[in-house]
C-alpha cells in the first residue's frame, strides 16, 4: 500500500505518514514471522497496512459535520473503504503476473466494461485470440487467487 493510498483512505496526509511508519516498523519487527508459504510479501504488508489504518480510524474522534454542509458530507462518502483498496492492490498484483495480452483483455472487459467485440475493435486482435486470452487469463487468475487464499491465515 502506498502512502498516497493511505492518505486517500484516512483523509489526512500526516495521519497516513504516521500509519505508514507504523507499518514499516511492524514489518521490520515481525520480519521473522513472515512465511512466504502462507502469503505473498505484498499481501502480508497490505494486511498489516489495513489493520493499522483501521486501528487509526477507530481511535480517531470524528469531527462534527454540519448537515447543511453537503461538500463535507460528500467528501466523507467518497472515501474508499480500506478493504477495497487492498483488494485492488491484490488484483493489480495478480494482473501483473499475466502476460500483457491477457492482462489487457481482462482490464478492458472488467474495468471498462467492453464486450469481446469491442475489445477486438479497440485492439485489432482477432476475436478468437481475445476469447482464448480471456479464458486463459481467467483460469490463471482463479488459480493464483486460490493459491493466495490458501496461503492466507484463517
Amino acid at each position: 500500500m502506498t502512502l498516497a493510498q493511505l492518505s486517500d483512505t484516512l483523509g489526512d496526509r500526516s495521519a497516513a505518514e504516521d500509519v505508514f511508519q507504523q507499518v514499516l516498523l511492524e514489518a521490520w519487527l515481525r520480519c521473522t514471522t513472515y512465511d512466504p508459504a502462507r502469503a505473498s510479501l505484498r499481501t502480508w504488508l497490505a494486511t498489516i497496512a489495513r489493520s493499522r489504518a483501521i486501528d487509526h480510524l477507530r481511535r480517531r474522534i470524528p469531527e462534527p459535520l454540519d448537515p447543511a454542509d453537503t461538500i463535507g458530507v460528500d467528501r466523507v462518502c467518497d472515501r474508499e473503504p480500506m478493504a477495497d483498496i487492498v483488494d485492488r492492490m491484490v488484483v493489480d498484483g495478480l494482473l501483473a503476473r499475466l502476460s500483457p495480452g491477457e492482462a489487457e483483455v481482462v482490464r478492458l472487459h472488467f474495468h471498462f466494461g467492453f464486450s469481446q467485440s469491442q475489445i477486438v475493435s479497440r485492439t485489432g486482435v482477432p476475436l478468437g485470440t481475445v476469447k482464448s486470452r480471456m479464458k486463459s487469463a481467467l483460469r490463471r487468475l482463479r488459480e493464483m487467487m486460490a493459491e493466495e487464499e490458501g496461503a492466507m491465515p484463517l
